[in-house]
């Protein structure tokens, strides 16, 4: 195993964000801020439509409950946090659907027992779906090439003072090498081909989970796991993810 890289960064502890206001009285038309953003009620009510869609990983589902997921949209879409829909993050970026989230962090676990060990993250956007894998990883690094998006992921995931999560801003197509070999690597941006960094720092017996484009021309899933003997690859449903860039911005 590689030597973990001298890293984390080290989360501000100072900072808070204020709980939402609870409206004194419900209307006809209540939304989840009804029942207060921070309210677990409203992420287990979201929970329950992702078992109800097919995820069943009790892991997956615990992590996706217990991650505050308006804390890392736009104030002006805060009221659609929990709805199982992508919503801008700005730069031309988006935060995934839940659904999408908790099925390709279930795709990773499918090959281990317990939790997963270091795992790699492309893209790391807002921050959500790193602070969901912190709760089923034992580290996370997670990697952003735009300094906006980076800076954001920072800000959010303050309040979460999570020590297992390493933030790093760089090229995601050249992975994080430092930090190899990977349990699981994790993209949320899709090329036409994966890149070969990510598939030489994926460990033995480790799973690789990414959008590619296939020969239709559409996204689809696909899966890698890497075994003594070479790479497995499996391709799964059609999804859509923004594209995958090189380069740092």
């Amino acid at each position: 195993m590689a030597q973990r890289p001298g890293f984390p960064i080290k989360f501000s502890t100072q900072e808070k964000v204020a709980p939402a206001k609870v409206p004194a009285k419900k209307t006809a038309s209540t939304n989840p801020q009804g029942l207060g953003l921070d309210s677990s009620a409203v992420r287990q009510r979201m929970v329950q439509k992702l078992a109800a869609q097919g995820l069943k990983d009790p892991m997956v589902l615990q992590a996706m409950g217990a991650v505050e997921r308006h804390r890392f949209v736009e104030s002006a879409l805060v009221n659609q946090a929990y709805e199982d829909t992508s919503l801008p993050i700005g730069l031309g970026q988006t935060i995934s659907k839940p659904n999408v989230v908790a099925r390709m962090i279930e795709l990773l676990l499918e090959v281990t027992d317990g939790k997963l060990g270091r795992v790699l993250e492309i893209g790391t956007g807002c921050g959500y779906q790193a602070a969901v894998l912190s709760h089923v990883a034992t580290e996370v690094y997670s990697i952003e090439r735009l300094k906006g998006l980076h800076e954001k992921a920072r800000s959010n995931l303050r309040h979460f003072r999570l020590a297992n999560v390493h933030l790093l801003f760089g090229d995601g197509m050249l992975g994080y090498p430092k930090g190899a070999p990977y349990a699981a690597i994790i993209s949320a941006a899709g090329g036409e081909t994966l890149p070969q960094p990510w598939l030489d720092q994926l460990a033995v017996g480790g799973r690789l989970v990414a959008p590619t484009v296939t020969a239709s021309g559409q996204q689809a899933l696909m899966v890698v796991d890497r075994t003594a003997q070479g790479f497995k690859q499996s391709v799964l449903e059609a999804v859509h993810f923004v594209p995958l860039k090189s380069g740092i911005s």
